[in-house]
């Protein structure tokens, strides 16, 4: 999606790279293509180090290509790869220039965290049709990848069911124009697996209890996002570039069924909402066919059996994160992309049982205290943001460790 958004009809069959083959998007993903043979070819698949599963993925679905971010050259695999038919190739750069390549029209970028950033980015200045699963793009480098993606003509669909539900509630040419019209967006979430959990038990958290996420299936780094909220917090970062809003306009609605996915509402009262299944096919189909629709393979909605649906205001005492996120889109600069990485350590930190639950916003809040404001203008700059605070969090999830002790 720019901001304006064009009715792009590709040929047939679309070559589709699936960046982040392997975790719950690429799953997904693979399945919607798999159900439209005759509209998609999957040119190319990647992994960061998951060499089995990508194998038994690119055995299945034949792309020409794979990629291994996180693993060094080795003969053996790609001698194991070329068996199945597709030349492996390894290292972050050859990510950015499969995302790139002439024989690509469609990327979906579906790698988690700022790893995904350079590639995603890739995509955007090769003027492709980017499918925006990884909202940390938008979230370190708003600026930079949006004015990328306008001066190439690339067109930017979002997957994150949120944001595809307010696409779907917009106006064709309502995304990146200064929302004619729209009074505020309304970002739902269901409040994770402890929005009724009382405070006092939340120093005890577990790992395994803050991924049980009561309504999506998704990798334990988002689930963990989803029940601190900052998840939640990134989107509304993902939804001031992507659509062009003021941060006052974007508010964010507890709705624990996870039935209505997001809001538009008008200036005339009206509110327009997208509700379904909580299926990332979905989103996912949605945007691969756009501006046509396609089977996702999805169940249809059965209103009669939905029963109440409920919203909420937040409460953001109970999540922190929400405030930290909003003051970091406020504050600019490299605040966001420090806000980021302070979460993505603090994250990793928790799930290895190194920190506390309720120290992963600690980490973040400390580490956005440091944070530049001046603006980041290149992605050396962006990147140098986010090792500067990935290094600062360390340190302090050290501390809190040592402190601990």
């Amino acid at each position: 999606m720019t901001p304006e958004i064009r009715k792009t009809i590709l040929r047939q069959p679309q070559g589709l790279v699936i960046l982040g083959a392997t975790g719950s998007i690429g799953s997904s993903t693979l399945e919607v293509v798999a159900r439209h043979p005759q509209r998609y070819r999957v040119q190319a698949l990647t992994a960061h180090t998951s060499a089995q599963a990508l194998l038994k993925l690119c055995g299945r679905h034949q792309p020409r290509q794979a990629v291994l971010s996180g693993c060094a050259e080795d003969a053996a695999l790609r001698r194991r790869f070329a068996d199945a038919g597709c030349e492996l190739r390894f290292g972050p750069a050859a990510l950015a220039e499969l995302a790139a390549a002439a024989e690509c029209d469609t990327v979906m970028a579906a790698i988690v965290g700022a790893a995904g950033l350079p590639a995603t980015l890739a995509a955007a200045r090769a003027g492709k049709r980017v499918l925006l699963a990884n909202k940390e793009a938008l979230v370190m480098a708003g600026p930079l990848f949006m004015h990328a993606a306008r001066d190439a003509r690339a067109v930017l669909l979002p997957i994150d069911s949120e944001h595809n539900a307010v696409f779907q509630c917009l106006p064709p040419d309502g995304a990146g124009v200064g929302l004619r019209g729209v009074r505020r967006i309304q970002l739902t979430a269901s409040g994770g697996p402890f929005r009724d959990t009382p405070v006092e038990r939340l120093a005890s958290v577990t790992p395994d209890q803050a991924c049980a996420h009561p309504n999506w299936v998704m990798g334990r780094k988002i689930s963990v996002d989803s029940a601190t909220m900052m998840n939640k917090g990134l989107e509304v970062i993902e939804a001031h570039w992507i659509f062009g809003a003021d941060p006052k306009q974007i508010q964010v609605v507890i709705h624990p069924q996870s039935v209505v996915h997001s809001m538009v509402e008008y200036a005339d009262g009206s509110v327009i909402a997208q509700l379904g299944h909580p299926d990332m096919r979905t989103p996912i189909a949605q945007a691969l066919a756009y501006p046509e629709r396609i089977d996702a393979g999805v169940l249809s909605f059965d209103f009669f059996r939905a029963g109440a649906l409920n919203f909420e205001r937040p409460d953001f005492e109970r999540f922190p994160a929400l405030n930290l996120a909003y003051s970091a889109l406020e504050a600019g600069g490299a605040a966001p992309a420090a806000l980021n990485a302070a979460n993505e350590v603090a994250v990793a930190a928790f799930l290895e049982g190194r920190l506390p639950f309720l120290r992963i916003t600690a980490v973040i809040e400390e580490t956005l205290a440091s944070a530049p404001t001046s603006p980041l203008t290149t992605l050396e700059d962006v990147l140098t943001a986010d090792a500067t605070a990935r290094g600062r969090a360390g340190h302090i999830v050290a501390r809190f460790t040592s402190d601990a002790a």
